[in-house]
């Protein structure tokens, strides 16, 4: 009995070691952001090459899951710009508007509004929304009327899962 009470201690610490030594599953990936999406901390990015209206863009990236990107630093205005210029656009659709009223400023997706990258000479008037400008500017913002056709950029929340 003695005999058989140390094989078994025996085999349960080897297998334990064993165990410790060899997963017992195979690696899994950290998926954050669905195919086609860009991620920086946590959010997600894309850039729609399909020119729409500004609202009719929102209405795209509501449907994705998202809104048209709204940007809080010189590190997102970086990789908005990024995305834009890496597909060859000239400017996009990004979340921002005073369309409610004449400059003051709104998020489509109800981010505070705390930074700025407009170019010197921002536009006016009908100028109502907001694009970021990757062709001669290094994400410079400027207005376009809602009504014009823009290629744009959705952001949405990072939602990390195992797979």
């Amino acid at each position: 009995m003695m005999f058989s009470l140390s094989v078994l201690v025996l085999l349960c610490g080897i297998g334990g070691t064993l165990t410790a030594i060899v997963p017992l599953s195979h690696h899994r990936e950290r998926v954050c952001c669905p195919e086609g999406w860009t991620q920086k901390d946590d959010n997600c990015y894309m850039y729609k090459a399909e020119p729409r209206t500004f609202i009719d863009a929102e209405r795209v990236c509501n449907l994705v899951g998202g809104n048209l990107a709204s940007i809080s630093n010189i590190l997102e205005n970086a990789v908005v710009f990024q995305l834009v210029a890496k597909a060859g656009g000239d400017e996009a659709w990004i979340g921002l508007h005073d369309a409610v009223k004449s400059e003051e400023y709104l998020w489509t997706d109800g981010t505070k509004f705390v930074f700025s990258n407009f170019a010197s000479s921002v536009a006016s008037g009908g100028d109502s929304c907001v694009v970021i400008k990757a062709s001669g500017s290094q994400g410079e913002w400027g207005g376009e009327p809602c009504d014009d056709d823009e290629p744009y950029v959705c952001i949405r929340p990072a939602k990390c899962q195992i797979h």
